[in-house]
């Protein structure tokens, strides 16, 4: 792909290629940010093979459960924890907990010893024999890690025996800590009125937060939650591994490796990854469902949804070697923490302290670094009423007008079971174009989207407004969504945004755009259930 400095044009590059590829996805599927409770876990290191979406089955190593795991949280359907997986199962504690990890070396005797790090953590470790960093597994051993939870928030765990090897090759996974207390604001509030908005919902929606708040601040109170793992896979480095261990075991048992380092001898640099992967997937299988059976190695997704004005909790990891700009479409993140560690000012005369991270326009995927960042959507800043309000149109459900009545912020919150909840007043009744009803195109403060970018895809809400009601008023003389148009799940009509890499070269699948880093972000209207069981 020819690289441009044209954002506008990349978007509606990527917006083309998402619409046509929406017509070949299935029904929209969730995320959250699921996981393994502990704080005792049994892990394996084990080889695997992770699927990509040009139909190619990469060789890789990952860690997986040894037994069943203590539980699940949250309880999604379908989840498992058995086989290696990529990134490895996300490991879910209390802060106060010591949490303990055994782990099994199952790699193939070629590839040596291996060892877990968790960064941020005074660790203790028995059995294992000394490595570098660690104590390590020998093949076929095991070795355990034990370290009180001390600080909150989200957190890494990667090996710590060949780092330049075994990361690459996929040993890498998400440890989050929950706080211990949950401040009193995080029950109360508007984090309140968005648990009574989501339950106005038919089927009412399930709660999938792993705790109200992400740190013991009123601050971090949060509505859904997120987690994505950047890293990436150099082909040339895995095939190299996978024909050195099959070398290795097709010789005779007395003449394979028993070296307690390994035999494998894989160039490492120069490192050229043609594989960009968010939680071990890459678009568009990374917008597929958790525990999707056709990734049985790579559990977990990336397909964010909310409301308006739900507090979202983005965690973010940098798992691999480069540094990825991500950019979330739609608003910036304001970000909470930095590797576990709040960001918070100086204690004003009344002692209080306020979040002092910056609001990001892109966040950069740090090899090594956590983040955790609250996102939101209102409709503030696009300057037309994006529930297709208008003098004298009532409401199909409630049969009364609906009415914006703004709150000290100017959103309407004073009814969290109105469909149009949190919706920015000084947009109310404004409209889209001169007629707020009938054919679309009649003017207005805005440039619609050239049909031919929307048409066919299962992304494009079929209106420019949110949700069924207001897609109701805004049909006319020319039907919308448009003939041949298929409108995002059934009654969703939610909004699109694409969350993607500002490189371009990791919005592709082995030097093929459409790919890597990428997924889509949908706002929901309140009268729809977002579903995160799978």
């Amino acid at each position: 792909m020819r690289a441009t400095n044209n954002h506008s044009l990349l978007v509606q590059v990527l917006q083309g290629a998402v619409a046509a590829l929406g017509s070949l996805l299935a029904m929209a599927t969730h995320a959250a940010a699921p996981g393994i409770t502990g704080p005792t876990f049994n892990l394996v290191a084990a080889d695997m093979r992770a699927s990509q979406p040009n139909g190619k089955s990469v060789y890789t190593w990952g860690y997986g459960c040894n037994g069943a795991p203590t539980g699940y949280a949250p309880a999604l359907t379908g989840a498992t924890c058995g086989a290696p997986q990529m990134p490895g199962p996300t490991l879910i504690v209390t802060e106060g907990d010591t949490v303990t990890v055994t782990l099994t070396n199952h790699l193939p005797a070629a590839a040596g010893a291996t060892s877990m790090l968790f960064p941020g953590f005074a660790v203790a470790t028995s059995g294992g024999t000394t490595g570098l960093l660690t104590q390590e597994a020998a093949n076929g051993g095991t070795v355990t890690y034990s370290f009180l939870a001390t600080t909150p928030g989200t957190h890494s765990y990667y090996s710590g025996t060949q780092g330049d090897l075994q990361v690459e090759m996929g040993l890498f996974g998400a440890l989050i800590v929950l706080p211990k207390t949950i401040p009193a604001a995080c029950n109360s509030g508007i984090a309140l009125q968005n648990l009574a908005a989501k339950a106005q919902t038919t089927p009412a929606e399930g709660d999938f937060r792993l705790a109200h708040a992400a740190f013991n601040h009123p601050s971090a109170c949060y509505d859904r939650e997120y987690l994505f793992q950047f890293s990436e896979m150099d082909d040339d480095i895995h095939t190299q591994a996978e024909a050195q261990v099959l070398a290795d075991q097709a010789k005779p048992l007395a003449s394979q490796c028993t070296t307690p380092t390994g035999c494998l001898v894989v160039a490492t640099e120069p490192y050229t990854p043609g594989y960009f992967l968010i939680n071990g997937r890459s678009m568009p299988d990374d917008m597929d469902a958790n525990y999707a059976p056709a990734y049985p190695n790579q559990p977990y997704n990336g397909n964010p949804h909310m409301h308006p004005g739900e507090l979202t909790l983005v965690r973010v990891i940098g798992q691999g070697r480069w540094q990825h700009p991500f950019h979330e479409h739609a608003n910036h993140l304001r970000v909470l923490a930095r590797d576990g560690n709040m960001l918070l000012s100086p204690p004003d005369a009344n002692g209080a302290t306020l979040p002092a991270g910056p609001l990001m326009f892109t966040t950069t995927t740090t090899p090594g670094m956590t983040l955790d960042a609250i996102f939101y959507w209102t409709g503030k800043g696009l300057n037309w009423d994006v529930y297709g309000h208008a003098a004298g149109i009532k409401n199909t459900n409630t049969g009364v007008e609906d009415v914006c009545i703004p709150d000290a912020n100017g959103y309407y919150t004073s009814n969290p079971l109105a469909p149009n909840y949190y919706e920015w007043c000084g947009d109310h009744g404004k409209a889209l174009e001169k007629s707020p009803t009938g054919q679309v195109g009649a003017g207005g403060p805005m440039t619609l989207p050239d049909p031919n970018i929307v048409r066919n895809g299962a992304w494009y809400g079929g209106s420019p407004y949110l949700g069924g009601e207001a897609t109701g008023r805004a049909v006319g003389a020319t039907p919308i969504p448009p003939s041949g148009t298929v409108a995002n799940g059934g009654n969703e009509a939610g909004y699109a945004y694409m969350w993607h890499s500002h490189n371009e070269r990791e919005i592709t699948t082995d030097n093929v755009f459409p790919g890597g880093m990428m997924m889509m972000m949908l706002v929901d209207p309140r009268d729809f259930a977002i579903d995160e069981s799978n």
